[in-house]
C-alpha cells in the first residue's frame, strides 16, 4: 500500500512540473545561434569564368601571323627560291628537294612526339569531365593585413577574362602563402563531375553557401563589374579573432587536385599547386573572404558556428 501511494505521489509531482513549463537555461550552442542570427558581417567576393566555354579554348590569340609569307612565283610559273646567287625553279634543285624532305621528316617526328607527350592533356581539355575545388583557410586576426591585400587584388583584377582570373588566383594564393604563421584552420575538397552542367551547379552551390555567412558584400568584382558598399561597424562587438579566405576553382582536370588537407604542409603544397595552375585548364574562379572591412569582427564562437567543418592545423 505504501509503494502504491509513493508511485501516485511521483506521478502527481511530474504532472505538476510539466504543467508549470519551467524554462530551462539555454545551451551554449543555442546562445551562439541566437547571437549569430543577428550578427552583421562584411564580405568580399571576386570571380568569373564559365564551364560552358569551348573545351580547351580561352579566346586568346593563337599567335599565328595572318599575313603569312608566301614564296614569290617566277615569271615562268614555277616557284622561285632566292638567296643562292642564281635561283632554283620548280623543276630542278635536287639538293633543295633533299633538304625539304629532311625538314618535312623532322617536322613530322616533332609533331608526333608532341602529340604523344600531350595525349592525356588533350583528352582532358576536350572532354566534359571537370573538377570543382574549394580551399578555405582560417587565419588569426594578427594576419588582418591580408584584408587590404585581397582588396587591392580584387580592385585591380580583370575578372572578365581568363587571363585576369588566372592572375587573380595567383595573387590570392601568394598572399596566403606569405603568412603561414597565421593559418589556424582549413577545410578543403576537390571533386570531379562528368558534365559541365553538374560542375556549374556544384560550383554555384558552394559559392552561395559561403555568401550566406556574411550579410553585406562590401567589395565585389564579378565578371568585370566592380562594386563597393559602405558598412557600419558595431562598436559593441568583440574584437575580431579570425579571418576566413575561400578559393573556389573550376578546372578541366579529370581527377581531383588533392585528396585531403589536414596539416600546414599539405595546405602549403596545395596552394603552390594552385598558384602554378595551367591557364588552359582554368574555367572558373571565385575568391571570397570575411570580414572584408578592416575592424569588422569574426569571433571564435562565430567561426565555430559558421564553419563547423574547418579543421585546426
Amino acid at each position: 500500500m505504501k509503494k502504491f501511494s509513493l508511485l501516485c505521489a511521483t506521478l502527481a509531482s511530474t504532472a505538476l512540473l510539466n504543467s508549470l513549463q519551467i524554462p530551462m537555461p539555454f545551451r551554449s550552442s543555442e546562445m551562439l545561434i541566437d547571437s549569430a542570427a543577428y550578427a552583421k558581417r562584411s564580405g568580399g567576393r571576386s570571380g568569373g569564368g564559365s564551364f560552358n566555354r569551348s573545351s580547351g579554348s580561352s579566346n586568346r590569340n593563337s599567335g599565328s601571323d595572318p599575313g603569312g609569307s608566301v614564296a614569290p612565283r617566277s615569271p615562268g610559273g614555277g616557284v622561285f627560291y632566292g638567296g643562292y646567287g642564281g635561283g632554283y625553279y620548280g623543276g630542278g634543285g635536287i639538293i633543295l628537294l633533299i633538304v625539304a624532305l629532311m625538314l618535312i621528316g623532322g617536322t613530322g617526328f616533332f609533331i608526333w612526339y608532341l602529340l604523344k607527350s600531350g595525349k592525356n592533356k588533350g583528352n582532358e581539355l576536350e572532354n566534359d569531365t571537370v573538377t570543382v575545388t574549394k580551399v578555405q583557410v582560417g587565419l588569426l586576426a594578427e594576419g588582418r593585413a591580408i584584408q587590404l591585400q585581397l582588396a587591392e587584388i580584387v580592385q585591380q583584377a580583370e575578372t572578365e577574362t581568363l587571363e585576369g582570373l588566372h592572375a587573380e588566383l595567383q595573387e590570392a594564393t601568394l598572399a596566403l602563402l606569405r603568412m603561414p604563421e597565421n593559418w589556424s584552420h582549413v577545410q578543403a575538397s576537390s571533386q570531379t563531375v562528368k558534365t559541365r552542367d553538374e560542375a556549374e551547379k556544384a560550383f554555384n552551390q558552394l559559392s552561395i553557401a559561403e555568401r550566406t555567412k556574411y550579410t553585406t558584400e562590401t567589395l565585389t568584382n564579378a565578371n568585370g563589374k566592380l562594386v563597393q558598399k559602405e558598412f557600419e561597424l558595431d562598436p559593441d562587438k568583440e574584437p575580431a579573432s579570425y579571418i576566413v579566405v575561400t578559393l573556389l576553382i573550376g578546372t578541366a582536370d579529370d581527377k581531383p587536385l588533392f585528396s585531403e588537407i589536414r596539416t600546414t604542409e599539405a595546405l602549403k603544397d596545395v596552394l603552390y599547386q594552385l598558384s602554378s595552375l595551367n591557364l588552359d585548364y582554368l574555367m572558373r574562379f571565385e575568391l571570397q573572404w570575411t570580414p572584408q572591412v578592416e575592424g569588422d569582427s569574426l569571433t571564435y564562437d562565430e567561426m565555430l558556428l559558421e564553419y563547423p567543418e574547418m579543421l585546426q592545423i
